[in-house]
């Protein structure tokens, strides 16, 4: 991750504060630890490389999440979708047999593998790296066992008590995505002092159990969990403040797609309208450093990627060019 300036945050209340610190003080004394942090290279997550921003292709095999509810409920139609967005440039698909949308109803482990499982051994010759999201120990097992490499747990392993150990065992990678409550009351007046940091300490902690069960820190990525349980200000808040979680020492995932932020901030805009608002976003992540964006738009957002990309590396060329002597 490239940075020209650093903000130091100063406890304080109703909200920390940031101060300008100067870049040499970061290896200096206790700041060594965050220069290190913010600086290393990031190692391969579950075999991808993290030397650029990588996409993660939302599958659904739920008949209720927010975007695509029932869409893809059967095996054939979710493998479809997989494979078209392998197609598109996914690097990774997450497959997901339980909504975690605001009110969703509870699946039972048996039923949640009962959809993923299949759809995990058909997407295996696609050459994607395969994720499974869920918050359920059996259901981790199960999908290792078809053939995933990733775990995305929307509770940051700390739904059972048996999930660190399970990941740790089976040697899978872990998205330790933050939630406050569950999907039935995480956006019942959500409140924060200030999101942020709050959420910062609590992914903390959350790293902290996954390491302590003998998860290593190169299988650990962080996802702020833009919408559950936030609202509007802090969503805001937390996309303002994505930097900071880099200081976690582990890669960073944003999922923003779709999202009612997006419909909150453009009159209400319903869900088949929101690409432009999920693609701004994900820049705006891309240029906070994150790792990988999660999408359910692949070609849209590949595009827009590459693109972006094209034009910084273009602005980087013109600054050499215009710091050359004529010839």
């Amino acid at each position: 991750m490239a940075f020209a300036a650093v903000d130091e945050i100063v406890s304080g209340h109703p909200a920390p504060q940031m101060r300008p610190l100067p870049l040499a003080a970061l290896v200096e004394g206790s700041h060594q630890a965050v220069s290190h942090a913010l600086t290393a290279a990031r190692a391969p997550f579950a075999g991808i490389a993290l030397d650029r921003t990588r996409i993660v292709g939302v599958v659904n095999v739920t008949p209720d999440s927010f975007s695509d509810g029932g869409s893809y409920l059967t095996p054939e139609k979710a493998v479809r979708l997989g494979c078209s967005m392998v197609r598109a440039g996914a690097d990774i698909l997450d497959v997901g047999g339980e909504s975690t949308r605001p009110g969703a109803t509870t699946v039972p482990p048996a039923e949640e593998i009962r959809r993923v499982v299949p759809v995990i051994e058909a997407l295996r010759p696609t050459g994607a790296v395969i994720s499974v999201d869920t918050r359920n120990p059996e259901t981790m097992l199960a999908a290792a066992d078809a053939g995933a490499s990733i775990v995305n747990d929307v509770t940051a392993l700390s739904h059972s008590p048996d999930s660190a150990r399970i990941v740790a065992e089976t040697g899978l990678a872990v998205v330790l995505m933050h939630m406050r409550g569950n999907p039935q009351t995480m956006q019942v007046r959500p409140y924060y002092d200030h999101a942020p940091s709050e959420v910062y300490a609590d992914l903390a902690v959350a790293v902290e159990r996954a390491r302590a069960a003998g998860i290593p820190p190169h299988q650990i990525i962080v996802d702020p969990g833009l919408g559950f349980g936030k609202n509007r200000k802090h969503n805001l808040q937390l996309l303002a403040w994505l930097p900071m979680f880099h200081c976690l020492g582990h890669g960073l995932m944003v999922g923003a797609s779709r999202k009612s932020l997006i419909g909150h901030l453009d009159g209400n805009a319903p869900v088949s309208d929101r690409i432009g608002g999920s693609l701004a976003i994900a820049l705006h992540a891309v240029c906070q450093g994150a790792n990988l964006v999660r999408v359910h738009d692949v070609a849209e957002t590949r595009q827009a990627l590459r693109v972006w990309a094209a034009l910084g590396q273009s602005m980087a060329e013109s600054v050499v060019d215009a710091g050359r002597p004529p010839s």
